[in-house]
């Protein structure tokens, strides 16, 4: 079996790239990521900015020969905009003066030596999901934290989740006075649960980890 710990370099490079998840979190998702390996399908998030956590599913894929997957379009999420608490100055174009972070990505990417486990899908979250069927080991979601969303990418990747997948959601915050960073991915980690088509695994602050155990995941009811 894997080991539940990424790489030595694959964490340094973790803790070094441009992003916002902490170690513990990264270290939950590596072991979720390990796990849902086991199922020989890819291992997909929504939501590359820098690369951060796209360095620990692409460590797990390599551990378990299969294809790590990440969706964005790269000019980033609401409170990445210039004016906004997460906003960094170092990632936007020069000459268009607009966010892109893939090539920060793509250096992050490079300089850990996995570019080869990765797939990177440059685009909006709702149209690749329109056109994706193949089945996944896992989904995790951390794109833009709106409802509207946040919403569409659980309804758009959450039906290619195989059965026994593990679907994971980022920035999960029940309290309402975290209306703004996680309010959105709080009431779709509801939703889920409330599908019947999941069952919790395990919490780690603001990242939930899900089992797909049924039919009914995602669509708008």
């Amino acid at each position: 079996m894997s080991t539940r710990a990424p790489q030595p370099e694959t964490l340094a490079a973790f803790e070094k790239a441009k992003g916002f998840m902490p170690v513990h979190e990264g270290l939950a998702l590596y072991a979720a990521a390990v796990e849902a390996g086991a199922l020989g399908l890819p291992l997909l998030e929504v939501g590359t900015y820098c690369g951060r956590s796209t360095l620990l599913l692409a460590d797990a894929a390599r551990a378990a020969g299969v294809t790590a997957v990440t969706v964005d379009h790269h000019r980033g999420s609401e409170e990445q905009q210039p004016g906004w608490d997460y906003h960094d100055p170092e990632t936007v174009d020069a000459e268009l003066g607009v966010m892109d972070t893939l090539p920060a990505f793509r250096r992050t990417l490079h300089r850990a030596g996995l570019e080869d486990h990765v797939v990177a899908l440059v685009g909006r979250s709702p149209q690749i999901a329109a056109l994706w069927n193949t089945p996944l080991g896992l989904v995790f979601i951390d794109g833009g934290h709106t409802d509207e969303h946040a919403s569409a990418d659980y309804e758009g990747w959450a039906p290619h989740l195989a059965e026994g997948g593990l679907l994971l959601i980022h920035d999960v915050f029940p309290d309402p006075k975290d209306e703004f960073t996680g309010q959105a991915p709080y009431r779709v980690y509801l939703r889920a649960l409330g599908s019947g088509a999941f069952t919790e695994v395990t919490a780690h602050d603001s990242l939930r980890v899900l089992r797909r155990t049924g039919a009914g995941a995602g669509g708008r009811g």
